[in-house]
């Protein structure tokens, strides 16, 4: 990604963040009809006149309104041009979609932040998103292209978390790992779940349970 590409990457994330509020959507809704003052906003709103000020300013840092004094009075109006530049920076399938791939890894470095501590599993996470993220980090303490006993399982997951039962099931379950004969080895996709792999070949997946887990 070049320098300017990350610049408006960087715009458009300010973009998104700060139109992710209800009440600065409101505000746009209300001056895209037509311009007011603060006082009418609030009243509109009500709200407090400094708390409109304040979304206001947020709304004229990332240019979707503008400001213009009207005797002693601040009007303020929707900014068309702004508007146009949000346009032209979704307008790239490529930029939009690489804005979900920053907001996803902001979101799992979160979930692996509240649910470790010193390298170890504080809790399985009850929620299933969480509890895959979780599960991707953990199947990267396994190798792919080589097989390990049940024990040897048990034995890497207890370092992470006593519950390595649980999570022994997960990895079957969601097809991280496949079992056979009490030997389990990596997996890379679902449909690889069939047969161990052998020194030219390795496998990952995803979640869930086992027989004897």
């Amino acid at each position: 990604m070049t320098q300017e590409e990350q610049i408006e990457l960087q715009q458009l994330l300010q973009f998104l963040k700060t139109l992710a509020d209800q009440t600065r959507l409101r505000i746009l809704g209300l001056l895209a009809a037509e311009k007011r003052s603060v006082e009418e906003l609030a009243v509109l709103l009500n709200l407090q006149p400094s708390t409109v000020s304040w979304h206001l300013a947020r709304l004229k840092d990332i240019g979707l309104v503008e400001m213009k004094a009207d005797g002693n009075t601040h009007v303020y109006r929707m900014n068309g041009k702004g508007l146009g530049r949000i346009n032209k920076l979704l307008a790239n399938p490529e930029r939009a979609a690489l804005i979900g791939d920053v907001e996803m890894d902001a979101w799992e470095r979160k979930v692996l932040n509240d649910f470790l501590e010193d390298g170890k599993l504080k809790e399985i996470p009850a929620y299933r998103r969480k509890r895959e993220i979780i599960l991707r980090w953990l199947i990267e303490q396994f190798a792919f292209g080589r097989t390990y006993t049940e024990k040897e399982v048990n034995e890497i997951l207890t370092r992470y978390h006593p519950d390595y039962a649980t999570l022994r099931r997960e990895f079957i379950a969601g097809k991280y790992m496949a079992r056979e004969k009490g030997i389990y080895w990596r997996l890379e996709q679902p449909a690889d779940a069939g047969k161990p792999a052998n020194s030219a070949g390795t496998k990952t997946g995803t979640i869930a349970r086992t027989d004897n887990a």
